[in-house]
């Protein structure tokens, strides 16, 4: 099983992305997250994210039920640990959507996850975007340009860099990615095998 942890400021496009990869490549399961903010829009509790209130967040945190956790703009938000059993139970790879707090905590857990860290193509893009979907007040939209000013920095800790400035390409890059890594871990073994027997075959 491969976790792979993606990043990305608010605005990118990232759940755009996810939602692509999952629906394109076989075997993937996305890590709903458990938070203490309220849904947004059409946001429904078990697929976007677990909501709970805050005491509860806390007492799951002194069971130390979360593999990573961090505070947000005032909101909780944590990966069950239960993700990475029910993905092995599932044999399939899982997908975390998480940010930079979280994905440091998670890379210190388990060093093998495989990181992506997603760029907008600028900060004028980025506010244009979070003007767009008109859910956020001025002051909120600009502590998230400063965040994501924050949050870019730590670019150089993830394993890829994408700049989604075009949606198609972003995605091939993305399937690019975990295909790529799922061919490095397995190294294709089964497959290996009888090409190397031929060889020896032919030795005789």
């Amino acid at each position: 099983m491969i976790v792979f942890i993606i990043s990305a400021p608010s605005g990118s496009g990232k759940s755009t992305l996810v939602t692509r990869l999952l629906r394109d490549v076989p075997s993937l399961t996305f890590s709903v997250s458990y938070t203490t903010r309220k849904p947004r829009g059409a946001e429904r509790d078990g697929e976007n994210y677990f909501y709970i209130c805050r005491e509860e967040f806390e007492e799951r945190l002194r069971r130390d039920e979360f593999l990573e956790w961090a505070e947000v703009f005032g909101n909780y938000y944590g990966t069950h640990r239960s993700v990475l059993d029910q993905a092995r139970e599932q044999g399939a790879d899982v997908v975390l959507d998480i940010d930079v707090q979280g994905a440091a905590q998670l890379k210190r857990r388990i060093p093998e996850a495989v990181s992506v860290f997603i760029l907008p193509p600028s900060r004028q893009v980025l506010e244009t975007r979070l003007r767009a979907r008109g859910e956020d007040a001025d002051e909120v939209i600009h502590r998230r340009l400063r965040d994501a000013a924050r949050e870019i920095s730590n670019y150089r800790a993830y394993d890829y860099v994408l700049i989604n400035e075009d949606l198609e390409e972003s995605v091939r890059a993305l399937e690019a990615v975990v295909r790529a890594e799922r061919i490095r871990r397995s190294r294709m073994e089964p497959r290996i095998g009888p090409v190397l027997e031929t060889f020896e075959a032919g030795k005789e």
